[in-house]
């Protein structure tokens, strides 16, 4: 089993607008049998992400799935990555981790 997890950097004066657009993605997942959340930090290290979302996958092939349709339909996700990618500072950190056990 696989867990992915993406971090998002926005501007405090933008993070409700990106949770909402996070919880899109958290649902678009749920829905294809994914377990998925969004991790919202409160306290976070100098230089750490705003917001987190996870997704455990149960094979890696899964993940190109996930970002060609991670918020839905490929015209919803596209249109999902259009209106994220104006308030991120930076583009989102992508780590793969295995889960041992």
């Amino acid at each position: 089993m696989y867990l992915v997890r993406f971090s998002y950097d926005v501007l405090p004066v933008n993070r409700q607008t990106a949770i909402d657009l996070v919880r899109r993605e958290v649902e678009a997942g749920r829905q294809r049998g994914l377990r998925a959340r969004l991790l919202v930090p409160l306290t976070r290290a100098q230089g750490g992400a705003s917001l987190q979302f996870e997704v455990e996958l149960d094979k890696l092939e899964q993940f190109e799935t996930l970002r060609q349709h991670g918020a839905g339909s490929s015209a919803e996700t596209g249109e999902w990555m259009r209106s994220f990618s104006d308030i991120l500072l930076a583009p989102p950190a992508v780590e793969i981790l295995r889960i041992d056990g």
